[in-house]
């Protein structure tokens, strides 16, 4: 099989150790993280020959961002070097009843400056079979918007199998056109796309009926009508997955995910995690073992969605944004080893 590429922005994330709050900390643990560079990380684990590509800046801030990418396998080829700053994400923690809290740095970044025919997409795209980008990416500013079209488009005419992660974020939204607007043309493109309980609605106004993501237990079945009405308004795709975060509280979530693929529906096992080490990056994880999946077992969506599920409930138990698990490790959870024992 040929490469995977992502497309997006990789930022610094800094969080208090712990579940410190950001008013009160004195020191910040510094990561770097994106959710197309998640998703990269997570197919690296696997085995995956993958190509992150991002703007960043020409200095060590940027020299060290690539080095972390490299530490986890990820390719960093295509990746530019031109403005003054890379973006900044403060994450605070959360815990029982306090719900975690992200703070974006981000207005002017390298990437919020990247333009169309900065890259070479021909080249990027030779050897690849499949191009993942998300929602984030034309959040961020016109300019990423109309690179990802870009990026959407040359993939199309090479065949490339294309994918996205709806990924709707309200605080990003600002440079003058609406979620909707913008991403009605990109997902257009596309042959896979992913959201949680919220994206459908957040973006395109297609609510599950009857669903309260607040309740703490959320059904699949209501989510067969979501992913029914975006195959109908966007008939080239082919799959659609739904993650499923039932959230009784910031420590103590349960996990499940849904797929409609040919007008057939699928259901995962539903995962009770506590505690929760670090749900930031759950969401990529998950489309990152679907990817994988569905590469694997192409006849079988409900294995890859199975596959997908297991692998992002594993990435809850661990700190920072990357998915840092095999395959092995997956499998053993889909067979049903949930009991955590200490292998030896």
């Amino acid at each position: 099989m040929g490469k995977i590429v992502t497309f997006g922005e990789i930022m610094l994330r800094l969080n208090p150790p712990g579940f410190n709050r950001i008013t009160e900390t004195r020191v910040f643990e510094a990561l770097y993280a994106g959710g197309e560079a998640n998703v990269a990380a997570s197919l690296a684990c696997y085995g995956e020959q993958t190509e992150f590509v991002s703007r960043i800046p020409a200095n060590d801030l940027g020299d060290a961002c690539v080095a972390y990418l490299r530490q986890h396998g990820i390719g960093t080829s295509y990746m530019l070097r031109g403005g003054d700053r890379l973006g900044i994400y403060f994450l605070e923690a959360g815990a029982a009843q306090r719900a975690s809290k992200v703070i974006y740095d981000r207005a002017g970044s390298s990437f919020a400056l990247i333009k169309p025919g900065m890259v070479d997409w021909q080249t990027v795209f030779k050897d690849a079979d499949w191009f993942h980008w998300t929602g984030i990416t034309p959040a961020v500013s016109e300019g990423a918007a109309l690179a990802c079209a870009e990026a959407i488009q040359v993939a199309r005419q090479m065949g490339v199998t294309v994918s996205c992660d709806l990924n709707y974020r309200a605080k990003l939204w600002k440079w003058g056109k609406k979620a909707g607007e913008v991403m009605q043309e990109l997902v257009a493109g596309c042959d896979v796309a992913v959201g949680n309980e919220e994206d459908a609605e957040k973006v395109f106004g297609i609510t599950a009926p009857e669903a309260d993501v607040t309740a703490g237990k959320v059904e699949a079945t209501q989510y067969r009508y979501v992913c029914e009405k975006l195959a109908e308004r966007f008939p080239n795709l082919k799959t659609i997955a739904v993650t499923l975060r039932g959230s009784i509280s910031a420590s103590h979530n349960t996990w499940s995910g849904a797929l409609w693929q040919a007008g057939a529906f699928y259901t995962a096992p539903v995962y009770d995690i506590i505690p929760i080490v670090d749900r930031v990056g759950g969401g990529d994880s998950f489309v990152g073992g679907l990817i994988y999946g569905l590469r694997r077992w192409p006849t079988s969506p409900a294995q890859a969605l199975h596959f997908a599920v297991a692998a992002s409930c594993l990435k809850h138990s661990i700190p920072g944004d990357f998915n840092a698990v095999t395959v092995a490790e997956v499998e053993a959870l889909m067979a049903g080893d949930a009991s955590g024992r200490v292998r030896r």
